[in-house]
């Protein structure tokens, strides 16, 4: 294969880390993470907005921690649950994305790329670049900054969340080459 065609192949994938929030698959663009950690204390931080858990220190910097199941409009995690960080970058400054698990670095067919559902809750479409089929369930492509811009709730309690949720699941018996 020659450097073009390597070059034509890499530009036509989309690398993502494979999260889980709330029983939901999300993909975060593989360039904007800057690290995974396991779960790590937390310190509150007093007066913030409520989807900010707090501060965490990693290596020396302190970083602002956003519970994404809060910042989705979810219910809350568990007292025995744990949580996985998924660090990324914005302005200079680090955040952790509190998540439910991380997955594996997966890279799409850029062509596979869809726009959001219309039928995804409006407040989820804002922060989600599209999604991808994937074998039993959808992969929402999150934006980063969107989910970063803390002042704009996303919305009430978790009811119209779980709605969106259900959305993002392939039907059962439809194959995910099928369902397109």
């Amino acid at each position: 294969m020659s450097l073009t065609a390597d070059i034509a192949t890499a530009e036509a994938t989309e690398g993502l880390v494979s999260i889980r929030i709330g029983g939901q698959a999300f993909g975060v663009p593989v360039l904007q993470v800057q690290d995974v950690i396991a779960q790590t204390a937390i310190n509150r931080v007093p007066l913030g907005p409520p989807e900010v858990a707090g501060s965490l220190n990693l290596r020396g910097r302190i970083v602002t921690a956003i519970d994404m199941r809060r910042r989705l409009g979810m219910e809350p995690r568990g007292a025995g649950e744990g949580f996985m960080s998924v660090i990324v970058e914005r302005n200079g400054e680090l955040y952790a994305l509190l998540v439910d698990d991380v997955g594996d670095v997966l890279w799409l067919p850029a062509s596979s790329h869809e726009p959001p559902p219309v039928t995804l809750s409006g407040d989820w479409r804002g922060v989600c670049s599209g999604l991808y089929r994937l074998e039993g369930e959808l992969l929402l492509v999150l934006k980063v900054e969107e989910v970063l811009t803390l002042g704009r709730p996303l919305g009430a309690a978790g009811a119209g969340s779980a709605a969106a949720a259900a959305v993002a699941r392939e039907p059962e018996g439809e194959p995910a080459e099928a369902a397109a």
